[in-house]
């Protein structure tokens, strides 16, 4: 039987301060923190386990890929990120208009300087 990967259990993403960056995710993000053990730091994303760890072996550090979180009102969600002190890189804007909604998305970075990303599917009227 061929391989099929359909499920993610977890996504890691590369950190350079533990303290700051589970701050961040916790208290500005308001992601449930499930625990920490040295170097690294759990959340829980609707089921995925997010993983902020510290680097390891060569001791590079690493940028994340850009994680895309879904919200319903991208407008208040970015907002809300501002009102936090989150510095919004790009607006929500819109990215392109399908048969039946509008995919919208906005970008900041967390406190590790990793690229993030908040989209939203609009119903079109």
């Amino acid at each position: 039987m061929p391989l099929s990967l359909n499920t993610i259990g977890q996504i890691g993403v590369s950190i350079s301060d533990q303290e700051r960056a589970t701050a961040f995710y916790r208290d500005v993000l308001g992601m449930p923190f499930l625990f920490q053990v040295p170097g690294m730091s759990f959340f829980n994303c609707n089921g995925v386990r997010l993983m902020l760890a510290m680097p390891e072996g060569d001791g590079a550090f690493h940028n994340a890929s850009v994680i895309y979180y879904k919200v319903d009102d991208i407008q208040a969600s970015t907002e809300d990120l501002r009102g936090k002190g989150v510095t919004i890189a790009s607006e929500p804007h819109e990215i392109a208009k399908l048969p039946d909604h509008a995919l919208w998305m906005s970008f900041f970075k967390d406190s590790e300087s990793n690229d993030i990303a908040l989209m939203s599917e609009v119903p079109l009227k």
